[in-house]
């Protein structure tokens, strides 16, 4: 069985015991998560296509922990003008394991 949901405006496939990526929640560490923006659930049987989500469904994730992601590295250039400008970013991430998956109707 898998859904997939929206959440902070991205979509991800969650699976039960799936580790999930997200960007980052202020949420401590073994915290529950429910999400409720479920666009699809597949049971292996049906299959459930929310409009734009399914009614009733959700998904149900454990916080694990935060990080920060390897640097990336910003140049920013123009040829001719002597205009060179370094810049460094770590973006900020929260993984998440999915716990259990409730399919509801759509709607």
């Amino acid at each position: 069985m898998y859904a997939l949901v929206e959440y902070k405006g991205k979509q991800y496939k969650a699976e039960k015991d799936a580790l999930i990526t997200v960007d980052k929640l202020d949420v401590e560490k073994g915290q529950t998560v429910d999400i409720d923006t479920v666009i699809m659930v597949n049971d292996g049987k049906n299959v459930q296509v929310g409009t734009p989500y399914v009614k009733g469904a959700k998904v149900s994730a454990v916080v694990e922990d935060s990080f920060r992601d390897k640097k990336v590295l910003v140049f920013k250039y123009k040829s001719k003008k002597d205009y060179h400008r370094t810049i460094g970013h770590r973006q900020h991430y929260t993984k998440i394991r999915i716990t259990g998956i409730s399919a509801g109707s759509a709607e």
